[in-house]
């Protein structure tokens, strides 16, 4: 099982030199020119060419032989419970198999299969604030796990959400899978979320454990949540009529995920980009669930839009990383000075026909990951998940 993953205990340099291609996850400018990124403590601090760079006094160099470097990948909607353990399927180890899918960051949309969790306005309040502390503090394999999200329920007033925030909780669990179900107790308290700072996604379409109900277009509208959470279902997916109606009718954010129902992802993909706003479509998995956990969900994700849906891979790779960190306010999941030094290094599988990781990805096929980097420290280096690469890194020095 991973507990806390090491920390820096002093300046560092990290150097990642030779990179055969780097992706922002910048929808505006997906591939960076340059062949290396230098990280200082924690954050970039220079990206282009290795001979203009101040490379001198490296802690860590990273010798990329040529891979793909890329923020790393963002997923959007987990339901975390304690550590590294998900009562959902009895599993250990999920989130640091997550890691080897090149996820690095993660987003609470609810820690529901809490056993016995409670639905009294105390008890669900104490279960948030516990969470949030909790997990900012384990940080399994070096993910970053942002959770405390709690479930609203009809009898929460305003001082409730107050109270929260003043406590550092910044999200809502998922409208719907609590008592409040209904568009005008949603809006109302969405509203008090929103005042207080803390971010807000609705459930959409059908009922997805005991407990949750149906969520329609008329409730999402009207609740006006920060991001329209698994709008392709989880699992059960709305018509596409309401779906339509959903995108064109809010300018929220727009959740795919991976335990969705994948002809309506690629639905809203289509209509997303009929109205140029790819930038609202972030990616999840919605794991762990009945259907498990999905280590390479995410990468699943970005390999069926590029393919199925006709979107350039470097393009897909940014609805799961930078489209989610300005949507979410985080300050990884773009390459850019200040980030903090997040990266996947991968490159494409051995034996893909693609030329390239890109074109390999726009055939539907998975990248081989070699390397994860979290605030400039290595955490993983080859996958034990994804195929094997046909090019990998190397720490050669450290």
């Amino acid at each position: 099982m991973a507990h806390d993953a090491p920390q820096a205990t002093g300046p560092s340099k990290l150097v990642i030199r030779n990179i055969g291609l780097i992706l922002s996850g910048a929808l505006e400018k997906p591939i960076l020119d340059g062949d290396t990124i230098v990280a200082e403590n924690g954050k970039i601090t220079a990206i282009g060419r290795y001979k203009d760079l101040n490379t001198e006094g490296a802690t860590t160099i990273v010798e990329a032989n040529g891979t793909t470097v890329a923020p790393g990948l963002i997923d959007s909607h987990v339901h975390p419970v304690a550590g590294d353990w998900t009562p959902r399927q009895n599993q250990i180890g999920w989130i640091d198999s997550n890691l080897h899918g090149g996820v690095t960051t993660m987003i609470s949309a609810g820690e529901v299969h809490m056993p016995g969790r409670p639905r009294d306005v105390v008890g669900l309040k104490a279960m948030a604030i516990f969470a949030q502390r909790a997990f900012w503090n384990l940080r399994p394999g070096g993910v970053k796990v942002h959770a405390g999200a709690p479930v609203i329920e009809c009898e929460m007033v305003e001082e409730d959400f107050k109270e929260l925030a003043a406590a550092g909780v910044k999200l809502l669990g998922e409208v719907g899978l609590g008592g409040v179900k209904d568009g005008p107790t949603a809006r109302k308290m969405v509203g008090w979320a929103r005042k207080y700072g803390i971010q807000s996604t609705i459930h959409t379409g059908g009922p997805s454990i005991p407990g949750s109900g149906l969520i329609d277009k008329d409730v999402v509208l009207e609740a006006d949540t920060d991001v329209v959470g698994h709008i392709n279902g989880g699992h059960t997916a709305l018509p596409d009529d309401q779906i339509r109606c959903i995108c064109e009718g809010c300018k929220r954010g727009l959740e795919i995920v991976h335990n969705g129902n994948e002809r309506s992802a690629l639905y809203t993909l289509r209509i997303a980009r009929e109205m140029n706003e790819l930038h609202r479509v972030i990616l999840g998995t919605d794991g762990p669930a009945g259907s498990g956990v999905q280590p390479l969900g995410i990468l699943r994700m970005v390999s069926m839009l590029s393919s199925i849906g006709e979107l350039p891979a470097e393009i897909a790779f940014c609805l799961a990383t930078g489209n989610t960190a300005r949507m979410r306010q985080l300050d990884c999941g773009l390459i850019e000075v200040g980030r903090a030094a997040d990266f996947v290094i991968m490159d494409k599988a051995q034996h893909s026909p693609g030329k390239n990781i890109l074109e390999s990805v726009q055939l539907g096929d998975l990248p081989g990951i070699g390397m994860t980097i979290i605030d400039g420290i290595v955490r993983t280096q080859r996958s034990r998940n994804t195929p094997p690469a046909g090019k990998v890194p190397e720490v050669v020095a450290k």
